[in-house]
C-alpha cells in the first residue's frame, strides 16, 4: 500500500509538473520592471486585468527605468517600464526596441512645508541643484540650509528633471535613493530639503512649488506650459506577442485611458495638445 501511494504520488506530481509547463509554455505569467514613476500604474492595471482573466498574471517590479531598459534589452523581462525614450540611454539600442507610450507624467520640485517658498525661477531652481544657492532666504524663504535629495542615476525621472532644470549643467552631488516614495517621505522629514517627484507622488507631505509663476498641474501639462513632464513607456524587445500583447493593448484601452489614468496622478496620451521627440523638440 505504501508502495502505491508513493508510485500514485510520483505520477501525480509528473501531471502537475506537466502542467505547470504547458502553463507557462503559453505565456500566462510575464514581468515588467522599471520606472517607479510609472509603477503605480502598471500595478494598479495589472491587478484588474488579472481579475479579469483569471490564471493570467502580471508581475510588477521597480527599480528605475535604466533596469528597464537593460533587462527588457537582454530579454530578461517582457517590459520594460521607463520615463524616459530609450535613445537618452547609454548602452540601450533603441532600434531593438519597440516603445509603447501608455501615459505621460508631469515632474515637480517638492520641499519641507517650512522652507518659506511657493514659487522659484528656473533660474534659481538650478542654482538649487547645482549647489550655488544653499540657504532658502536667497530666494525668498526661511533660514534654513538647502538639502538636496537626488534620486538614483538610472531614475528616469531624475534624468527627465535635470534635463529640463539643469539643461546640461553638473549637479551638486547630493544623497540619492531609488524611491520616490522614499524620497518623499524623507523631505516631508528633514528641515530645508528639496527634491523632485512624479505628479502621481505628490501628498499634502510636501509642498510642490511653481516655476516662473506656472503652476504643476495637468493643465499647463498638457499644452508645455510646465516643461518637466515625460511620456511614460514601455518598451518591448521586438513586437509584442501572446499575453504581453494583451496586456499591453488593455493598458491603452479606452476603460483604462480614461477611468483609472487621470485617477492615479498621471495624463492619457490622448489629452496631450503637444508632442515632443526623443530629443525634445515639440512637433505638434
Amino acid at each position: 500500500m505504501k508502495k502505491m501511494t508513493i508510485f500514485l504520488t510520483s505520477i501525480l506530481s509528473i501531471v502537475l509538473l506537466t502542467g505547470c509547463s504547458k502553463w507557462v509554455d503559453k505565456g500566462q505569467s510575464i514581468t515588467a520592471v522599471g520606472s517607479t514613476a510609472l509603477q503605480p500604474l502598471v500595478e494598479t492595471v495589472a491587478e484588474e486585468y488579472q481579475n479579469i482573466h483569471p490564471g493570467q498574471f502580471v508581475n510588477v517590479q521597480g527599480g528605475g527605468s535604466g533596469t528597464g531598459l537593460s533587462q527588457v534589452q537582454s530579454g530578461a523581462v517582457n517590459i520594460g517600464n521607463s520615463d524616459v525614450f530609450a535613445e537618452e540611454k547609454s548602452g540601450i539600442d533603441a532600434k531593438k526596441l519597440v516603445d509603447h507610450q501608455v501615459a505621460v507624467v508631469g515632474i515637480t520640485p517638492i520641499v519641507n512645508k517650512k522652507v518659506g517658498v511657493k514659487n522659484i525661477s528656473m533660474e534659481n531652481l538650478q542654482k538649487i541643484f547645482t549647489g550655488e544657492i544653499t540657504n532658502w532666504k536667497q530666494v525668498g524663504g526661511n533660514d534654513v540650509d538647502v538639502v538636496i535629495l537626488n534620486r538614483a542615476s538610472g531614475s528616469g525621472t531624475r534624468g527627465t528633471f535635470e534635463r529640463w532644470v539643469l539643461n546640461g549643467k553638473e549637479p551638486k552631488a547630493a544623497q540619492e535613493q531609488d524611491s520616490s516614495g522614499t524620497v518623499r517621505q524623507i523631505v516631508a522629514d528633514t528641515p530645508g530639503a528639496i527634491s523632485y517627484v512624479a505628479f502621481s507622488y505628490v501628498t499634502k507631505d510636501v509642498a510642490t512649488l511653481s516655476i516662473d509663476g506656472v503652476a504643476p498641474n495637468d493643465d499647463n501639462v498638457k499644452t508645455n506650459k510646465w516643461i518637466i513632464w515625460s511620456y511614460e513607456h514601455m518598451y518591448t524587445k521586438g513586437q509584442p506577442t501572446k499575453l504581453t500583447k494583451k496586456f499591453l493593448d488593455y493598458v491603452l484601452s479606452d476603460k483604462v485611458q480614461k477611468e483609472i489614468v487621470a485617477k492615479l496622478g498621471y495624463i492619457a496620451i490622448t489629452d496631450m495638445q503637444v508632442k515632443r521627440d526623443w530629443q525634445g523638440n515639440v512637433i505638434q
